[in-house]
């Protein structure tokens, strides 16, 4: 007996360096998959959100020397204001009115140099690279299949899905997108970034459809990736590089923006961007100018146009990667992320506000509609 718990201590005490060993191998795995089990719990999602770098894995990117983005008079704020920042926990706020800075404001203890987590802004973003790429002949039609530039997607359920499709969020692939479900396709997709697994291998595995491509509408944030490896496929480099060279240069960013990236360097444009606040600013500038910035074009006017629009089937108020409101007026379009990211644009106004935010509550009914109001109530207020 003494001997059978002589060995059995001996084989315990094995296991236990085994497990010790390799835990100490996969050490960031753990810690990026723990990362993402409490990234949205209350005591950590501000700070999470503004340090995203330490968490996953990224690649940072160049930008320019800073355009100006120069202080106008301090605009007053709508009746609620306050109590609106308060109930959506907004961490960093930035009004521009013509171009000019009219109002700027952080709580949550964060400050105006935090590169904060897009989310799904990131889909916009690389809506406005899909439009360079278009006009340059890189990508000539829209209505070709994601297939001819991504051959590795013909056994999946994006065969026989355009580009336009998935640029519109009509590809048919089903797509469960449930945050508050752990075993959703959202919430799978996340651990695979996590773990440092394959965006790619994630999409490309994507074989089940809800219906035929084109027919309806559906938020499948799987399209996104699918519209970066056709960017990636037709050009032959990363979307990093150009959206870095493209965008971010000719821009002028005060910080450099930075991409969540899968464990091959690939990066999660459905909604691992990270920048400043007054730099998604900028960025909602740029659209406001119909793509012109300090004398260059960087975006095609007629893409701006072109992807402003409700073009997605079904009425939804849905374009090219972006969002217009209910019972939109002429000139206004807007990007949202999960928690409370938002670009909104008033083209008519010239009114930019680029807000981030880390409100557990923004999938409660009424919240969407409460923030909608605010930033039309905050554009009337600059521009009747």
């Amino acid at each position: 007996m003494k001997r059978f718990l002589v060995r059995l201590g001996y084989l315990l005490l094995v296991l236990i360096v085994l497990a010790a060993a390799a835990a100490f191998w996969k050490r960031d795995e753990i810690t990026r998959l723990l990362a993402v089990n409490t990234l949205f719990r209350e005591d950590r999602i501000v700070t999470n959100f503004s340090n995203m770098d330490t968490l996953f894995y990224h690649t940072e990117m160049r930008t320019g020397a800073a355009s100006p983005l120069p202080n106008g008079p301090a605009a007053p704020m709508p009746a609620g204001f306050d109590n609106w920042v308060a109930d959506r926990r907004v961490t960093g706020l930035v009004v521009l009115h013509r171009g000019q800075i009219v109002h700027e404001s952080y709580h949550l203890g964060t400050t105006g140099d935090d590169r904060r987590m897009s989310w799904s802004v990131a889909k916009s973003a690389l809506s406005l690279l899909l439009g360079i790429l278009h006009d340059e002949g890189v990508i000539p039609d829209l209505d070709a299949p994601v297939t001819d530039f991504v051959p590795a997607l013909r056994g999946s359920a994006y065969r026989g899905v355009s580009i336009r499709q998935v640029a519109q969020m009509a590809s048919g692939v089903a797509f469960n997108e449930d945050y508050h479900d752990f075993w959703s396709d959202i919430n799978r997709m996340g651990r695979v970034l996590a773990l440092g697994g394959s965006m790619d291998g994630f999409a490309i595995g994507q074989t089940e459809r809800r219906g035929r491509p084109g027919d309806d509408w559906q938020y499948v944030s799987i399209d996104t990736h699918v519209l970066g490896m056709v960017l990636r496929g037709a050009s032959g480099r990363s979307v990093i590089e150009l959206m870095e060279e493209r965008l971010f240069i000719p821009l002028g960013l005060e910080r450099a923006p930075y991409f969540v990236t899968d464990g091959h360097g690939v990066a999660f444009v459905l909604g691992g961007l990270n920048l400043t606040t007054r730099d998604y600013a900028r960025l909602g500038q740029l659209v406001a100018q119909g793509g012109a910035w300090q004398g260059r074009q960087i975006v095609p006017t007629a893409w701006i146009d072109e992807s402003t629009v409700a073009s997605a089937p079904g009425g939804v108020g849905y374009g090219y990667q972006g969002w217009l409101p209910a019972d939109a007026e002429p000139g206004e379009v807007y990007a949202r992320g999960v928690y409370g990211q938002f670009l909104w644009i008033d083209r008519e106004r010239e009114v930019v506000i680029a807000a981030n935010g880390a409100d557990r509550a923004f999938r409660q009914p009424g919240v969407l509609d409460s923030n909608v109001a605010m930033f039309r109530a905050i554009a009337r207020g600059l521009a009747p």
